[in-house]
């Protein structure tokens, strides 16, 4: 599989990327769309994005757990996470962007809890 994927509460898909090249190919496909995508605000994150185009708050919450929980961040900090969120819209690609890699137009964090981590083992 290409792709980590986990089923939210509400039934919503949530899809993750393993490494630059599935990160690469996730967020081409949703950049343009208003579909909401997460990334830490730390380098060495899944993009991570919620199928659906409204997600509810709890969605969006989980989602980022989910960030958190799959990043280089949490691996070598075991702390408190930022996570960025925004949509596809925002996305682009420069030339010369190494694979993986993303500009962001306007995002917005929230921060994931090391608790609320430690919850998904």
């Amino acid at each position: 599989m290409k792709f980590r994927e986990f089923l939210l509460k509400s039934r919503k898909k949530l899809i993750l990327g393993k490494d630059a090249e599935s990160n690469e190919e996730l967020v081409k496909k949703f950049k343009g769309k208003p579909n909401l995508i997460l990334h830490t605000a730390m380098p060495g994150s899944p993009f991570c994005v919620i199928e659906v185009k409204k997600p509810d708050k709890a969605d969006i919450k989980t989602a980022a757990v989910y960030c958190a929980r799959y990043s280089q961040d949490w691996r070598d900090n075991k702390g408190d996470v930022k996570v960025n969120i925004f949509t596809g819209k925002d996305v682009y690609k420069s030339k010369g962007m190494p694979t993986g890699t993303f500009g962001v137009k306007k995002s917005r964090t929230i921060a994931v809890k090391k608790e609320e981590i430690q919850k998904l083992r």
